[in-house]
């Protein structure tokens, strides 16, 4: 267990433990506050709160402030009203709430107190949306995240509209590159097309309590190749079309004479969010076979319970519609009906293995496993790798820090961006010389760890073998748990479930 989880797991006791103790003084059964939002209900009920302030609570990013709110107000109900005690109460809860709770000295001293205190009501909402503002950005910062899933990449382990909590102290909280920012709001503000933060203050790459990335864990992080891009996502630009794909299409010079007024930079911090699962970390060899994923020449699991297959249909131009599928024995996709045609005789489809020796197939179709063609869009984007696909890529050498490379022609086509971009060199080629810093050199040595990220979906996923390598400074936490998910209702049985 990590050091960022007992943390956390502490500090979750110490909390629920001084509520219970506060309950009990209050009057209220003590087991109540063991409950997680039902010691909210019990705490609003007992203040006379109007009813509705509960259920705030599940607005997303506000919610957060409300809860502690509640918990603030609770502490004035034992008639402390002084910044030392709001403070306490929202930055050391597991300290001050059992202090509350079992000191002989402290007592619950009821709404009468509190009607009695003569801080006028705008004092009293200043205060404690002030230290619910902060203490939310802190949690948020260092401790966990909430995160949607916006895509099917990683199904079928993850799905479009689970929400989940992120673990900022699994692999150890990252001090953010631009910590002038407005709270809760991620690159721009909302309703007004602006950067939502300022990069006058900068901090380097710091990650305080550092724990490594393991291989099979999800990992959220910011989208390497999104320190520059094209902002007009009418245009799906952004993180579906990159800028450097575009300048690969169409060269630089046309590239800026088209989108020049669109072309922005970010900071790492604020590069849009990805969730894939890491296959390969520094010093690894990764290699894809035939769709199946190979690191240091080991077979790796397969996620996730699906597959994708190829139906040849007879006649050509048939049309695979729901009713269909359903007719062979297609459940896990008809809903959302994922199937694109590939030619006039083709389909690609998701099948669940268990559903595979089932099929009904109609008299003259077949099914095989679908194998994606050569593309030139992977990375790294050289003619010598124009034989590689999705399901037939590498071998690709993942970069660890402390390690060596020679640089010649084919390292520098992998590994030159790590070099100049992402470990901030110059780097210059002088006639067939390499020059770092203005230092001639035959070879480098990388500062940094580096991971390969791939979506479990890895045939509907853009991923590291589009773009290459994460940075171990681009790594913002680890998916932890399913908090909730929703399609046309909640999805119960996913709800609290924890992210293999």
């Amino acid at each position: 267990m990590s050091f960022g989880w007992i943390i956390f797991i502490l500090g979750a006791l110490g909390w629920h433990i001084g509520m219970y103790g506060m309950f009990k003084k209050a009057g209220i059964e003590p087991w109540k506050a063991l409950i997680p939002f039902y010691n909210t209900w019990c705490m609003i009920e007992k203040m006379e709160l109007p009813k509705w302030w509960f259920f705030v609570q599940f607005i997303p990013v506000a919610g957060a402030f409300i809860t502690i709110w509640i918990t603030i107000k609770f502490t004035e109900h034992f008639g402390r009203f002084g910044i030392g005690h709001h403070a306490a109460a929202v930055f050391l809860p597991f300290i001050y709430f059992p202090y509350l709770g079992f000191s002989k000295n402290e007592r619950y001293a009821g709404k009468k107190v509190v009607d009695n205190y003569k801080k006028s009501g705008s004092r009293e909402w200043i205060d404690a949306a002030a230290f619910a503002v902060v203490a939310a950005t802190i949690i948020r910062t260092f401790v966990f995240e909430a995160y949607t899933i916006p895509t099917p990449s990683m199904e079928k382990t993850l799905l479009v509209n689970d929400f989940l909590f992120v673990s900022k102290f699994a692999y150890g909280p990252r001090i953010p590159n631009t910590p002038i920012a407005m709270p809760f709001v991620h690159h721009t503000m909302p309703f007004v097309p602006v950067k939502s933060y300022t990069e006058a203050v900068y901090i380097p790459y710091t990650r305080w309590f550092a724990s490594p990335v393991k291989r099979d864990d999800v990992v959220v992080f910011n989208f390497p190749v999104n320190d520059t891009l094209i902002n007009d996502k009418e245009q799906q630009f952004g993180s579906q079309i990159t800028y450097y794909e575009v300048v690969r299409q169409k060269g630089r010079e046309q590239t800026w004479n088209e989108h020049g007024a669109d072309i922005i930079t970010r900071p790492v911090d604020k590069r849009e969010n990805f969730i894939k699962r890491c296959v390969a970390i520094g010093g690894d060899v990764l290699q894809v076979i035939n769709g199946k994923v190979i690191v240091n020449g080991q077979p790796q699991p397969a996620f996730p319970q699906s597959e994708r297959y190829s139906i040849m249909t007879v006649p050509p131009n048939s049309y695979l519609d729901k009713e269909t599928l359903a007719a062979m024995g297609i459940y896990a996709r008809v809903d959302q009906f994922d199937v694109r045609q590939i030619d006039q005789t083709k389909w690609l489809v998701n099948v669940a293995n268990q559903e595979k020796p089932n099929l009904k197939l109609p008299a003259g179709y077949s099914i095989t496993d679908y194998i994606m063609a050569p593309d030139r869009q992977l990375f790294p984007y050289n003619d010598t790798t124009n034989h590689w696909s999705a399901d037939n890529y590498g071998p690709m050498m993942i970069p660890k820090k402390g390690s060596t490379i020679q640089l010649t022609a084919d390292n520098l086509i992998r590994y030159q961006r790590c070099i100049q971009v992402y470990e901030g060199n110059k780097f210059e080629n002088k006639n067939g010389q390499y020059f770092i810093n203005d230092v001639a050199a035959t070879s480098y040595t990388f500062k940094m760890n580096y991971f390969w990220m791939m979506g479990d979906n890895r045939h509907n996923s853009l991923d590291s073998r589009y773009w290459g390598f994460v940075p171990e400074d681009h790594v913002v936490g680890k998916a932890s748990l399913i908090w909730f998910s929703w399609e046309k209702g909640p999805r119960w049985k996913r709800i609290f479930n924890s992210i293999k």
